[in-house]
């Protein structure tokens, strides 16, 4: 499917979900036969760099994920922002998020058997946090990740992040992820736990099949790539798929990025496999 195609029969709906302290405002997406029970859940949080962004910004991206598969219904969430809660607030509405869904899984048309989480940038961070919670805490079952352009290194060492922000261009990108984790993460103890770095946990294994979508000229680029070669060396089956060059000097820029017609591709090649798995050998 291409970025320009129209979903087709897409349904969507504004509700509120329960976040660990109090409710959330959510929406949900729906393609293909509305009155039909869907299989699959994927759990979406937007991008906005753990102190900003919202559901409106995603909501393009969030049409297309809809009719990638209409197998799936997407739920796409709010979180407490930094600008209220630091760490661990947000990963505690995520991981809150998804139990909320299993619960009232027939308040969102769903039948139960599929949950998966995803999410953009800061919003990636939270959705692969939520497959280390979900295996800390026994639950919510999961069958799959889908993290794109993630932030995952508060330490901010990789070698795309060190050396792109030398770019003019891109400087501001750089400095932009440095406040964010400022705000999200004041504590700097916390900038090393698996809650909050999932790139720095030592324990990787028993996580659900991984489609990491980074870009080339993206400072997050290398945690994005370090992270699935982390997760394949602990037996985590995973997919990393680099995008080309992208314009990233405004908010927008990532979720832009998510609609390419690579990107969508990939994803619809990751549900479809996950819908089908392939037979035994």
């Amino acid at each position: 499917m291409s970025a320009q195609d129209a979903p087709v029969q897409l349904k969507i709906r504004d509700l509120e979900v329960a976040g660990a302290e109090g409710p959330l405002a959510a929406r949900l997406y729906s393609g293909g036969d509305a009155g039909a029970k869907k299989d699959g859940l994927i759990v979406f949080f937007h991008s906005g760099g753990f102190i900003g962004g919202d559901l409106d910004e995603a909501d393009e991206f969030l049409r297309h994920l809809a009719s990638c598969s209409t197998q799936h219904l997407v739920l796409a969430s709010r979180y407490t922002l930094a600008t209220e809660r630091p760490f661990p607030a947000a990963a505690e509405d995520a991981h809150a998020v998804l139990a909320w869904a299993k619960k009232h899984k027939a308040k969102l048309g769903w039948s139960g058997k599929r949950l998966l989480v995803s999410g953009i940038e800061a919003g990636a961070n939270l959705a692969a946090v939520c497959t280390l919670m979900a295996r800390d805490r026994g639950g919510p079952a999961l069958v799959g990740q889908i993290l794109i352009m993630p932030m995952l290194d508060p330490g901010l060492s990789t070698c795309s992040m060190r050396e792109i922000p030398h770019d003019v261009s891109l400087a501001g990108v750089a400095v932009q992820c440095a406040a964010s984790y400022r705000g999200y993460l004041p504590n700097a103890a916390d900038r090393t736990h698996p809650y909050a770095s999932p790139l720095q946990s030592s324990r990787l294994k028993n996580l659900p099949p991984a489609l990491i979508l980074s870009a080339e000229d993206d400072p997050l680029r290398d945690e994005a790539e370090q992270y699935g070669t982390k997760l394949a060396a602990c037996g985590v089956t995973t997919t990393v798929k680099r995008m080309a060059a992208a314009p990233l000097d405004d908010t927008a820029a990532r979720n832009e990025c998510a609609c390419r017609a690579v990107a969508l591709h990939e994803i619809g090649s990751f549900l479809h496999g996950l819908e089908c798995p392939p037979a035994p050998s």
